[in-house]
């Protein structure tokens, strides 16, 4: 039995076309059903969903023989015992920076500030700031970045931005790009040496029919 490691909403949606190129389609779509591991048509394929966070942990301890997963989960994981052959190039937005409108966040940087920073990836924003060096204090938050900044909770996020919409209705402006994000194939060293004939033709039919960067 092959297991993929999926998370709900877009990289799930985005998933659906790659995993139908691989003959492998879900005998129930996860937003209506409360099964957190749902059968394809193909007998020897299962789908567990998980949190996106989840993702790699479940492919990297065996819960998962394969994955999908961000760019930014895969970051803040570390990425350790996982094999990432294929950049699928789905679910793209961007890591940013950004503040309440009317902050004047270059000026800021160029004085030295000290600047407090809420996001949810800690890992990322530490280092973008590190190769700045610019000094800064991380909160760490799950949800509702736009709100900090609101509230006097943080100078600045880190967060991901796809159409700016959010930034926009709170008020916020993205000053700063920090890096591009898709989802990847993440796959567990392990299952890749010995489920090798039941997962290299999922790598192939994946890459075959993943869009062009």
């Amino acid at each position: 039995m092959l297991t993929i490691a999926l998370s709900k909403g877009r990289i799930f949606d985005e998933t659906l076309p790659l995993l139908a190129a691989a003959g492998i389609v879900p005998t129930e779509a996860p937003e209506s059903s409360r099964k957190l591991i749902l059968g394809t048509q193909n007998e020897g394929v299962r789908l567990v969903i998980v949190r996106a966070s989840d993702v790699p942990t479940y492919v990297q301890y065996g819960g998962a023989d394969l994955g999908i997963a961000g760019r930014d989960v895969l970051i803040e994981h570390g990425g350790a015992g996982l094999y990432q052959p294929l950049d699928l190039g789905i679910a793209r937005c961007k890591m940013m920076v950004a503040v309440r409108e009317g902050f004047d966040y270059q000026d800021a940087v160029r004085h030295g500030a000290r600047l407090t920073v809420a996001t949810k990836y800690p890992l990322i924003a530490r280092e973008h700031f590190a190769q700045k060096g610019v000094h800064v204090d991380i909160i760490k938050l799950y949800g509702s970045m736009e709100l900090a900044p609101l509230v006097g909770l943080a100078d600045a996020i880190v967060d991901l931005v796809s159409t700016g919409s959010t930034l926009k209705a709170n008020h916020l402006v993205a000053v700063e790009h920090i890096l591009d994000i898709s989802s990847r194939l993440v796959v567990n060293q392990a299952a890749l040496k010995l489920k090798h004939a039941q997962i290299q033709p999922v790598l192939a039919a994946f890459a075959a029919a993943t869009p062009a960067a």
